[in-house]
């Protein structure tokens, strides 16, 4: 027999029994999961975990028994046959490269290998484990099958109020119940109601129980606009199921349509809201590394209504170097959190040297946070805080040659935080009142307000009242100046340090830093300027949608800028354009654009809603194109189910007063408030009609 075919027969049995081994203890394991899984989530995600589980467990058998090799068949025949005399790895050598007395040993060896069984050196079953294994995983699928379920428990019906008179062998609706079944990540607990009226989470299971009298045919469960919900029979009750994907309009039809119409109830679904992330410590956004400090510990808090994931990824990218050789690092760590689901701490310890954060360094760190929404859960990324090491102080340089600022202030980073505030906003406009949403909305301009102020002081102008730059480019005064100068600040004195005497005696009044950027540059901040302005008007009249173009073209002219490692700060004055004198006192106006041209009116969407309008006041109304504007529309309507109650109720009765009134107050609120137009400017007098006939213009 060769060597391979020996070897293959020795190893055989105990590969095989510990794949055997190894599927006997994870199945019970596997199986107790796929049972939690189905008893809580359903089958088919259930079905998904048992089929992972099992190539999971498959691989591990298999890798389980690769560790039975050559190697170890010779350690293991060594130790357990004696009449080998330890000369077990001859057995499996090439002949070829053997001497003649091993040769004679190897047949030796061979006879008395023979005399043996492979089943011999097979490592023993888990004798205990595997029959513990599967006592607590029967138990427990055998307490999951047999324990009573919340949803199982009886429906009580209420009687029901359509308000619908009865007519004699017309069904109609006597009874009811709603039973509302939230997501399992929600935690919240199964409710019935006795009204058909609702707000549940999205993800929502609804049963619908109802009696009729005298017993329907062929009753349905009707959505506005959707498709119909069968009715199944029970007993004397009527069952109807969905799940709750999104806010709907429906009434409950008994009769098939022989009857009255019912009237429309509602079902609200309420969004799972964004985790919350706040950095409860530093206070500041930008904070200096002290002296012998060696680690650093950010704290930030995490909130949602459902609960926050026990563990985060924290970004930290680490900025080393200076001007034209920095070197940027990117890197996530996992954390973990602490305190109740609903709101979680994470406090993560940065260690320096682990980090390779140095002298001359920045050091930023993000956490990003999860909820615990089931399948997909929503990601939040939370403010970022940098920490920096301060460099050492560089001699100014001086003339033309100008000063060399290697860092841009901290807050330059932050227009993508206000972007990504208006979004969220968005996504939950649906959820919000108008109020609310206005009101947050205005929040975010503020922010850009504050954003803007500091640039603007950067670039020279006035700061509004914001607080002071935040980073080494602010400029010192001293106290009697003339200026507000803040609290004082404690500083290190050094010694016969020029720069500290300046600061402290003299009076340094030189231009803000940026009032000496190169022309481009300067040109580019101040484009980031007027777009942050444009984006902060939109932001506090609550159009966030409005805002974002600009708040991107803010970032991305402020990101021209920070691609430069190198911002060159020259000390000259301004550079005006030429004036050409051949031109001036001429009164020439080629090239100047006529301040007379008509005004364009500006056309909006609400043709279809202003028409439906005027037309409930005076007579007939368009409500299909209403009905499809409503629809196209709906994701801006500050309550569209209101509208289409109110499109509906019209629609089955037309000459209803109320009813009228009542969908033309939901259109005016629905359309969308005029732009402010320009003022034309008033007609010239006679003394200003010569002077612009003088000079070629229009009176």
């Amino acid at each position: 027999m060769s060597a391979d075919a020996l070897l293959s027969t020795w190893l055989t049995p105990s590969r095989r029994r510990v794949r055997l081994d190894t599927l006997l203890l994870g199945l019970p394991i596997l199986l107790l999961a796929g049972a939690l899984v189905w008893r809580f989530a359903g089958l088919v995600p259930a079905a998904i975990l048992l089929l992972l589980g099992a190539g999971l467990l498959g691989a591990l058998a298999i890798r389980r028994a690769r560790r039975f090799d050559q190697a170890w068949l010779v350690r293991r025949l060594d130790a357990s046959r004696a009449d080998l005399e330890d000369s077990s790895a001859l057995i499996f050598a090439d002949p070829q490269g053997l001497g003649p007395l091993q040769r004679l040993q190897r047949v030796r060896l061979d006879q008395r290998l023979g005399q043996g069984m492979p089943e011999e050196l097979a490592p023993d079953w888990s004798r205990r484990a595997i029959p513990i294994l599967w006592i607590i995983a029967l138990l427990g699928i055998a307490a999951l099958l047999l324990w009573p379920r919340s949803s199982d428990k009886p429906v009580v019906l209420a009687p029901a109020a359509e308000g619908i008179a009865a007519k004699p062998g017309i069904p109609r609706l006597v009874a009811q119940n709603l039973r509302i079944i939230p997501p399992a990540y929600t935690g919240l607990p199964l409710r019935d109601e006795a009204k058909l009226d609702a707000r549940a989470p999205l993800g929502s299971r609804l049963e619908w129980t109802f009696r009729f009298d005298p017993q329907a045919s062929a009753p349905a469960l009707l959505p506005l606009g959707g498709a119909a919900v069968a009715l199944r029979r029970d007993g004397d009750h009527w069952i109807a199921s969905r799940t709750l994907d999104a806010s709907f309009l429906y009434r409950v039809d008994p009769a098939s349509g022989r009857g009255p119409l019912p009237p429309l109830h509602r079902i609200d679904g309420v969004a799972d809201a964004l985790p919350q992330v706040k950095l409860i410590a530093p206070a500041a956004s930008l904070n200096m590394v002290t002296p012998g400090q060696r680690s650093w510990t950010p704290v930030f808090a995490a909130t949602d209504d459902y609960g926050v994931a026990a563990t985060a990824r924290l970004r930290i990218t680490l900025a080393i170097g200076e001007g034209e050789n920095i070197r940027f690092t990117e890197r996530e760590i996992a954390v973990s959190g602490t305190g109740p689901a609903r709101d979680r701490r994470f406090a993560p310890r940065l260690d320096f040297g682990a980090l390779g954060f140095s002298a001359g360094g920045d050091l930023v760190v993000q956490i990003i946070v999860r909820d615990n929404r089931a399948p997909s859960p929503q990601e939040v990324r939370g403010p970022s805080v940098i920490l920096r090491w301060p460099a050492a102080k560089a001699p100014e340089s001086g003339g033309l040659q100008g000063m060399v600022n290697t860092t841009l202030p901290a807050y330059f980073r932050s227009q993508r935080q206000i972007i990504i505030d208006a979004e969220a906003l968005l996504k939950r406009k649906r959820s919000l009142s108008a109020d609310k949403y206005l009101s947050q909305s205005n929040g975010i301009g503020n922010d850009q307000k504050i954003l803007r102020g500091r640039y603007s002081q950067f670039l020279g102008g006035e700061s509004e009242g914001e607080p002071s730059l935040p980073t080494a480019d602010a400029d010192g005064h001293g106290e009697g100046d003339g200026h507000d100068h803040g609290p004082p600040v404690a500083a290190p004195n050094v010694f016969g340090e020029k720069e500290d005497v300046l600061a402290e005696f003299g009076h340094p009044h030189d231009e803000s830093p940026a009032s000496s950027l190169d022309p481009e540059t300067r040109a580019i901040l101040k484009q980031a300027v007027d777009e942050m302005w444009q984006s902060e008007m939109q932001l506090k009249q609550g159009r966030p949608d409005l805002a974002l173009p600009y708040a991107y073209k803010a970032l991305r002219f402020i990101k021209e800028v920070q691609q430069a490692t190198r911002i060159f700060l020259s000390r000259v004055g301004p550079e005006l354009p030429p004036i050409d004198p051949a031109r001036r006192m001429t009164g020439k106006r080629e090239g100047i654009a006529d301040s007379f041209a008509p005004l364009v009116a500006v056309e909006g969407d609400d043709g279809p809603a202003a028409a439906a309008w005027r037309g409930l006041a005076q007579g007939p109304v368009p409500l299909d194109a209403l009905e499809g504007w409503s629809r196209a529309n709906a994701a801006r309507l500050p309550d569209p189910l209101a509208l289409s109650g109110a499109i509906d109720a019209v629609r089955r009765d037309p000459a209803c007063a109320a009813c009228r009134d009542k969908l033309r107050a939901q259109l005016w609120m629905a359309m969308e408030r005029p732009q402010g137009g320009v003022a034309r400017r008033r007609p010239a007098d006679a003394a200003g009609a010569r002077y612009l006939g003088a000079i070629g213009g229009r009176p």
